[in-house]
């Protein structure tokens, strides 16, 4: 245990922090919301991320995407292992550099008990949703966080028992309405505090009737 877990269990306790090491969560882009929402589940105590993207640090992401001015042409997985890797160095990461596909959606998240979803186009989002809404794990995604302003209209909504969707669900990313630092966060913080409530609270409340069943 680093210096920085010591932090954690000094806040959390040993036995949450346990917990939250032992979930593997996959996130579906490293744009604005993966990348964020990345920095936060790891600030947060999550070791074991799965995270793909094909794309490369842009000068036009800096203005909301948890990258630097020296990483820019760099690839998008590669830049934000180092980055996360200097909140925690002893993390567990899969970073792929591929494109999501129908081929592939299916296998990418397999080993997953958690995906986010944070893609940029409406067919891979649909793709996604298509793809893990039945599938028992945790699914968070997210829509309608373009522009500023209204802030608190981004609101966590559970559709199903394992489905949540982060968002206004009207502001979508255009001309008018681009991504912008404030809102995109806002969003992926409150998807990174829908997996640590879940993951504290749902499974943790699962193996405690795993283990009174045990025992009788």
């Amino acid at each position: 245990m680093n210096d920085f877990e010591r932090a954690l269990v000094a806040c959390l306790g040993r036995d949450r922090l346990t917990i939250i090491q032992s979930i593997r969560v996959g996130i579906a882009g490293a744009g604005g919301l993966g990348s964020n929402c990345a920095q936060f589940l790891v600030r947060s105590g999550f070791k074991k991320l799965k995270i793909v993207d094909f794309d490369v640090v842009d000068w036009t992401n800096l203005n909301r995407q948890f990258y630097f001015a020296d990483q820019v042409g760099a690839k998008k997985v590669e830049a934000l292992r180092q980055n996360l890797l200097r909140i925690n160095p002893d993390l567990e990461l899969e970073l792929l550099d591929q494109k999501i596909t129908q081929e592939n959606a299916a296998s990418l998240f397999a080993d997953c008990q958690i995906v986010v979803e944070a893609l940029d186009q409406v067919e891979s989002k649909k793709l996604m949703v298509e793809t893990y809404l039945n599938s028992g794990k945790l699914l968070v995604c997210a829509s309608g966080l373009a522009g500023w302003g209204k802030s608190d209209d981004i609101v966590i909504n559970r559709l199903k028992e394992n489905f949540y969707l982060v968002g206004d669900l009207i502001r979508e990313v255009g001309p008018a309405d681009p991504a912008m630092a404030p809102r995109v966060s806002i969003a992926a913080a409150k998807e990174a505090d829908v997996i640590l409530a879940y993951v504290l609270n749902c499974l943790a409340e699962g193996g405690q009737n795993d283990e009174k069943n045990r025992h009788g």
